[in-house]
């Protein structure tokens, strides 16, 4: 009777932990997506503990924009992290930044997750992974594309090789009409559009979604070789970084076209997969379009998360990856893995650019 007593008890209060909210810290808040955590509504399910930000600017500015209390702000990321001790740090600064913040966190088995893309050099990203695979903590790369009900049922139905056949093209599109444009903030903008902090401009911030999802569907197989071209259509506006870049991936067998771009007429997040029997277009978060014969027309379907299961919030994301409930593929959007090779891609991406060659892998 003890002993199953005891047993209820221990469930009881280990249940109670596992209920209790991931405490988090947020390392830098200058890039527009920290909205995602910052405005995120209260699920209960994460507690932000503290905030890093060193520009004292940006930090007065999202503690007003969000109602936060300034007393969680910090201006060193050390300091911090020890006065916190969260479970997870999330990065919304530079993409530069994220080395420093996994250099950081790591040691103290604290886990991270960065918005896109994992890193700017394939150095840094090689180096991250090294650190949280030496330290044992998960290192989860965030796109908004890895959220989409349509883009989860393009993967799904592709393991039925019957539906679109062996895939020969892919085409992924993202992008808008600038970021100027579209108005984000100055200390976005800063960092966004300087070749150091971003590792170069629409190449970069949307030609990462396109690697991203298609080392996901070649389950991190390496491409041959990388050819791009970049352009500098808005050069007053934009002129340290390239604003428009069309990557093409070779597999061999398969090959992916990346359009990323800066100048599209609206907001773009697509992606078209074609099979010697078959396609598939995420035309966006919620419409798929598929056809695989030649005398029946396309049907167009309306893809919600009721259809598929797909977490459309990142950070539940987190939660379950943290709490064992879901384990990442190594292929896996979120993956370290992927993102390291999504960053060679790039890389790849940015020489071919410089050179106007090829680069073989």
């Amino acid at each position: 009777m003890r002993s199953v007593l005891f047993t209820f008890l221990l469930m009881h209060v280990f249940g109670c932990i596992m209920a209790q909210p991931l405490r988090v810290a947020v390392a830098g808040v200058s890039h527009g997506h920290a909205a995602f955590i910052l405005g995120r509504p209260d699920k209960g399910d994460i507690r932000i503990a503290g905030i890093y930000e060193p520009d004292v600017a940006v930090a007065k500015l999202r503690a007003k924009q969000y109602h936060l209390p300034e007393n969680i702000f910090y201006t060193r990321l050390d300091q911090m992290l020890d006065a916190v001790k969260p479970a997870a740090v999330l990065a919304f600064g530079s993409i530069k930044a994220h080395r420093e913040v996994v250099e950081a966190a790591a040691p103290r088995h604290i886990h991270v997750m960065v918005e896109k893309p994992l890193a700017t050099t394939v150095e840094d990203a090689v180096f991250m992974d090294s650190l949280a695979r030496r330290y044992k903590v998960q290192l989860l790369t965030d796109y908004e594309t890895s959220w989409y009900p349509s883009v989860a049922k393009v993967f799904q139905l592709l393991e039925d090789s019957s539906f679109a056949g062996q895939v020969r093209k892919v085409t992924i599109n993202d992008g808008h009409q600038g970021p100027k444009e579209i108005g984000c903030g100055p200390e976005f903008l800063q960092w966004l559009t300087d070749p150091v902090l971003n590792g170069g401009g629409a190449l970069m911030d949307f030609g990462c979604y396109g690697a991203n999802l298609m080392t996901h569907l070649m389950k991190n197989r390496l491409p041959v070789s990388v050819t791009a071209i970049a352009r500098h259509y808005k050069p007053l506006v934009y002129p340290k970084v390239e604003d428009d870049a069309t990557i093409l991936v070779d597999y061999g067998d398969e090959q992916c076209t990346i359009q990323a771009s800066w100048n599209w007429t609206f907001s773009r997040k697509d992606m078209e997969v074609y099979g010697d029997k078959g396609y598939l277009i995420a035309a966006d978060k919620n419409t798929l379009i598929q056809r695989n014969s030649e005398r029946t027309p396309a049907v167009t379907r309306r893809i919600t998360a009721t259809d598929i299961p797909v977490y459309e919030d990142p950070f539940s994301y987190l939660v379950d990856v943290l709490s064992g409930k879901v384990n990442m593929p190594p292929h896996g959007l979120y993956a370290p893995a992927n993102n390291v090779i999504v960053v060679r891609i790039l890389a790849a991406a940015r020489e071919s650019v410089r050179t106007g060659k090829t680069v073989r892998f």
